[in-house]
């Protein structure tokens, strides 16, 4: 288990739609997926119309793909018609395929990647391109590192400015987990079970490694209030963490739904070996509890209500349910009882729906997308119950959930906003109804993926861990952190001045501008023709042919370097990637 995770032995991986090996079993033990039957238009089960749900009820054997996609595009139509709106026209095929690799790949496409998804027959290329993304072997590896940047991000954050040597978290324990979990595709409720129950020892090499135990080592201090609110709002879509000291001001939760939940943490403990003053691993682990009134028995924890009275909780989940009272991790193993708890929760298919259709299309159904609650209804609550069921019921499948979204008619507008649906902007605080495509900036991550592509750097040789070592360094020039009113880390890159001085003079866009032996750029200048070579570059970086007018501002530009063309398509690539069309998810 210690080993490096890029040496891991190749997988032989099951088609996509296959019911999960015994094995893999889910531990909430839902209906595993079927294998759907193939398209048939004239034989596809009957949907409902734009405002029923056909689907709600029936066995997930009898719900294909395309039938649930169907039902997407019904109830966001149906929004449309609410309102009286009318979405834009369909994205253009190269605006898709630039859109699906950043969100699915983490990176734009390839010149040749582009010209090999457009090269497959009519009506069926985005089919094909997310079989490739997805259950390919040539991808698995860029798709596992992609969702492992993002579920990294989410459940530790970012790197760090500076060391934190109080810090018991090891990130590349953290990575390999997930890393691992994502190259098998691992169910999602068995990887909220293993990250919730985890114990064993935090970094690769240790006696007891479990990458696992990341998520919550470092978020025991002070009772585990933080395990406990990072825990509800990223798996079950509640922010609880507002209820710790009073109860909800717009919703029903209290006080003790909050104590309540912490309780179930209160046997875990975490111990820290050190290495002279640096933190060599932590270990997680589960030891009875004796509760606040040295009672093991009958081990309570006591909350304080505003008025100064103090009042008692025992864990007992947000469904009701009760775990009996004891405190001896022989009687009841809380955590894991949690665990349990967590993943056979509705809450779960929801929450998980909401954030992965947020990552797709911008804005969820609600925003925040991990705050349910009747304070904040859901734009669409039918369609993110309905699809909450269906990822629960086809076996929690995340990369059968990235296809329904990415496959909906929602997924494949463009983003030019029209006459008939401007006023549709969830960033002026209106819900939103997804009848273009929101514009959103790259991520860090995914515009430094990007010019490793264009600059041909992707495929260098190395292990997960050096390419990772290399790519943190880099971050680092390229992200703003700084900490918010919940603790968190809140990393964004949004054009400040130090930002945009990045863009222009940094050494990773001097590498993908290099003009060295070897380099993309003057490959392309003495292998191309100025046409082919200017053409080449709208590709690489903007996954498009340039206009006509394009066409002529570029070759203007390699002109007035004269016999210097190499230089003329520095130029250009340089203007190519500090345009607003490289740097937004269009």
């Amino acid at each position: 288990a210690a080993s490096d995770a890029s040496a891991a032995p190749k997988r032989k991986k099951p088609p996509a739609n296959r019911p999960v090996p015994a094995k893999q079993q889910s531990p909430s033990d839902e209906a595993k997926p079927t294998k759907p039957a193939p398209a048939d238009k004239a034989n596809s089960m009957p949907l409902a119309n734009a405002r029923g749900n056909r689907l709600a009820g029936l066995p997930s054997s009898a719900v294909r793909d395309e039938d649930i996609v169907a039902f997407v595009n019904q109830q966001i139509r149906a929004g449309w018609e609410s309102a009286g709106l009318q979405p834009s026209m369909a994205a253009t095929e190269n605006e898709w395929c630039r859109r699906v690799y950043l969100d699915v790949l983490g990176r734009v496409p390839t010149v040749g990647e582009v010209k090999r998804f457009l090269s497959h027959p009519a009506g069926t290329k985005k089919v094909i391109l997310l079989n490739e993304l997805l259950d390919s072997d040539e991808h698995l590896d860029d798709y596992a590192a992609n969702w492992t940047t993002v579920w990294t991000n989410l459940l530790i954050g970012r790197p760090p400015q500076r060391v934190n040597r109080r810090d018991p978290t090891n990130r590349e324990g953290m990575q390999q987990y997930l890393r691992r979990s994502f190259l098998e595709n691992k169910p999602y409720d068995r990887m909220v079970y293993e990250l919730i129950s985890a114990t064993g020892d935090t970094a690769p090499g240790s006696p007891n490694y479990n990458g696992a135990t990341n998520f919550l080592i470092n978020k025991l201090q002070e009772n585990a209030i933080e395990a406990t609110a990072k825990t509800a709002k990223f798996f079950l879509g509640l922010q609880v963490q507002c209820t710790q000291c009073h109860n909800h001001p717009f919703n029903d939760a209290k006080q003790e739904q909050f104590w309540s939940l912490n309780a179930f943490f209160r046997q875990t403990h975490s111990n820290v070996r050190r290495e002279g003053r640096n933190i060599d691993y932590a270990t997680l682990s589960n030891s009875d509890f004796r509760g606040e009134g040295s009672t093991p028995g009958d081990a309570e924890i006591y909350f304080e209500l505003r008025n100064g009275t103090l009042q008692v909780a025992y864990p007992k989940f947000v469904d009701g349910t009760q775990l009996p009272t004891s405190g001896y991790v022989k009687d009841v193993d809380r955590r894991t009882e949690l665990a349990r708890l967590v993943v056979k929760s509705d809450y779960l298919g929801r929450a998980i729906v909401n954030r992965m259709w947020g990552h797709f299309l911008g804005y969820g159904f609600t925003k925040p997308v991990d705050d349910f609650g009747p304070h904040n209804p859901p734009s669409h609550p039918e369609l993110l119950d309905q699809l909450g069921r269906e990822f629960t019921a086809h076996g929690h499948d995340l990369k059968r959930l990235i296809r329904w979204i990415c496959l909906s008619e929602a997924y494949g507008l463009s983003s030019r906003m029209t006459e008939h649906n401007k006023v549709d902007d969830p960033s002026l605080g209106e819900k939103p109804k997804f009848s273009h495509f929101y514009l959103r900036q790259m991520q860090a991550e995914q515009l430094y993926e990007s010019l490793l592509v264009i600059a041909n750097e992707h495929k260098k040789p190395g292990t997960y861990e050096e390419k990772e070592g290399r790519r943190a360094d880099v971050l680092r020039q390229f992200t703003l952190t700084f900490g918010n009113a919940d603790g968190e880390d809140a990393t964004t890159f949004n054009g400040t001045i130090p930002q945009a001085l990045m863009m222009m003079n940094s050494d990773v866009i001097q590498k993908t501008i290099s003009t060295d032996k070897g380099s993309f750029l003057r490959r392309l200048a003495y292998g191309a023709k100025e046409n082919e070579a200017v053409e080449a570059l709208f590709m690489a970086a903007l996954g498009r042919k340039p206009t006509s007018g394009d066409s002529a501002m570029a070759h203007s530009l390699v002109g007035s370097r004269g016999n210097n063309s190499l230089s003329g398509y520095q130029d250009l690539l340089w203007a190519l990637i500090n345009s607003n069309e490289f740097i937004f998810i269009h």
